[in-house]
């Protein structure tokens, strides 16, 4: 099957509340992630997308939260699923990447050793088995697929290089689906770059369907395939990364583009569009 027709077959399907001690957060919050697809949740700090990452994976409640509605992952009813059947599915069916990988990571253990912990939670195999999958998978990230490598400690990497290290633990059992939970805020723009594009390679390569969740609409309009503009705990756009640039619906929308580090009455803002968009074609054609 093609990129393309996967992408037209529906993986992951939301319509989903949420609260913290009985005050709304996410207020039947409803879209779909097709097979393969980049979906980027854009929104300001506190509109709730850190929430519906956690809703999905069934763990509000470890935040003092709880979610109602529907979760429907290639078929499988999550929100009817006992936390030892959802143990099964995050880490194996649904991958995530946290924003801060050197706090993510644990910084007594070796780099080899945190990886390993997450295949023998998925797979039985002997030791040469899980050795060949984590130097494919740090390959699959850009990292050195070397046994030195392996026994670093998170401190002697840089944060770029522990965050491709999560990204490779994310994608080591292939999931179907990637949460990408503002996986840049920490880096320099020259490894943002370099993260988004690793991102946009995973999706190809993979055929791994992200759900990438930042408050930067423009770095996400480079790898996104539709982006979905969150404002107060609901969608209120989702659209072709394209259009959202070019014609924007709805007002919060034009609000996110004029805050844009450019005025919009001056021409380079122009520029700044024509590049992002040309950037995304360029990405995903």
């Amino acid at each position: 099957m093609t990129s393309e027709q996967l992408m037209h077959e529906v993986l992951l399907s939301i319509s989903v509340s949420a609260e913290y001690a009985k005050k709304s957060v996410l207020r039947k919050l409803t879209f779909q992630i097709k097979r393969g697809e980049i979906l980027g949740l854009v929104g300001q700090s506190g509109c709730g997308k850190s929430t519906l990452a956690l809703a999905v994976l069934r763990l509000l409640h470890l935040k003092g939260g709880k979610s109602f509605g529907t979760l429907q992952l290639n078929g499988l009813d999550l929100m009817s699923m006992s936390e030892r059947q959802m143990r099964g599915i995050r880490g194996k069916e649904i991958g995530l990447v946290l924003q801060s990988p050197l706090s993510s990571l644990n910084p007594v253990l070796r780099i080899g050793t945190q990886l390993a912990e997450a295949w023998h939670a998925h797979r039985r195999g002997n030791r040469q088995e899980c050795r060949n999958a984590l130097l494919e998978s740090l390959a699959n990230v850009s990292l050195p697929p070397e046994e030195e490598f392996l026994r670093r400690y998170p401190a002697q990497l840089s944060v770029g290089q522990a965050q491709r290290v999560l990204i490779a633990m994310s994608v080591l059992h292939r999931p179907m689906l990637l949460i990408a939970d503002e996986p840049t805020s920490a880096l320099d723009v020259i490894t943002q770059a370099e993260v988004l594009g690793l991102f946009r390679n995973l999706s190809r390569q993979m055929g791994v369907a992200i759900l990438y969740i930042t408050h930067d609409l423009l770095s996400v309009s480079t790898i996104a395939d539709r982006i979905a503009v969150m404002h107060q705990g609901e969608i209120v756009e989702c659209r072709e990364a394209r259009a959202i640039f070019t014609d924007p619906q709805h007002a919060y929308t034009r609000d996110l583009i004029a805050a844009l580090p450019c005025v919009p009455a001056f021409p380079a803002t122009k520029e700044l569009y024509s590049t992002a968009i040309k950037s995304h074609a360029a990405g995903r054609g």
